[in-house]
């Protein structure tokens, strides 16, 4: 037995290099929807391909590949905020100078996630897989609050999956949509919106950031290292902020909830009462 765990193989590594090649040749394309612009990244169709290729039917990759792929996942994220250090650096300044403003974007993880996702949650029927899809956005740290506390095969652990993995597929269509939108309107400063794409998941933000850069290219270096900012004080302070503030608020608020917007407990009150 190999006390070492793997974090090589060469079929892996041809894979990556093979999809990065094809989706690289593919490129950027901008889908027109009349009320805004999808844009489509190669990151998008590595994903899909990725992910086809994954199936088990398929019997392309093995579950021991598949791990492999996830260690070194958390390699390649480390050279991503590498990449970002070395953009930001220059930018420091001006990073400072908007210091409160993305100190207080964590607030929208309350708002967005808790106070609005967890009603609509409690009301299609989920249970306490409403706690783990609400209490954030459920990126990589999320997961690990929520396996560490719950573990990964609780009902809080499967709602916190099931978002994250409709976060990867959808996540990045959705948010270069609302930014393109959003944009057009014409209403918040473009650095306002590069801010706002730091919401702590690395493929949303290069979603919202490649169509801010598209719709303002003078401005390219600037919202990126804002957004790149945005995202890694998100990651770090959320990570904080979910543990002591967002979890134990989403806990609270779904055992005084549950009673009244709950399902189940609707139906047991309606069966006392025949």
């Amino acid at each position: 037995m190999d006390a070492k765990p793997s974090m090589f193989s060469w079929k892996v590594h041809l894979f990556v290099l093979v999809l990065v090649c094809v989706t690289e040749l593919i490129g950027v394309h901008e889908l027109g929807l009349g009320i805004g612009t999808i844009t489509l990244f190669p990151m998008l169709y590595a994903l899909i391909i990725g992910s086809i290729m994954s199936i088990p039917k398929l019997k392309i990759l093995k579950k021991k590949e598949m791990q492999i792929s996830a260690n070194i996942l958390g390699i390649s994220f480390m050279l991503f905020i590498a990449k970002l250090g070395t953009m930001m650096g220059p930018q420091l300044m001006e990073l400072f100078k908007s210091g409160i403003p993305l100190l207080l974007q964590e607030a929208g993880h309350i708002l967005g996630t808790i106070i609005l996702g967890l009603p609509i949650a409690l009301l299609i029927g989920m249970k306490r897989e409403a706690i783990g899809a609400t209490f954030s956005i459920d990126r990589e740290p999320n997961l690990a609050i929520i396996s560490e506390k719950y573990s990964s095969d609780s009902a809080e652990g499967r709602g916190a999956l099931g978002v994250y993995v409709c976060g990867t597929l959808f996540g990045a269509l959705y948010l270069s949509l609302l930014t393109s939108i959003i944009a057009k309107l014409d209403i918040f400063h473009p650095l306002s919106l590069a801010m706002g794409a730091g919401v702590g998941s690395g493929s949303m933000m290069a979603a919202v950031t490649g169509t801010l850069v598209t719709i303002y290219p003078d401005q390219a270096d600037t919202i990126a290292v804002f957004s790149g900012g945005a995202n890694l004080i998100t990651t770090l302070l959320g990570t904080y902020i979910c543990v002591f503030i967002s979890l134990p608020l989403t806990e609270f608020l779904y055992n005084k909830l549950n009673p009244i917007l709950g399902r189940k407990h609707k139906n047991e009150i309606k069966n006392i009462k025949t």
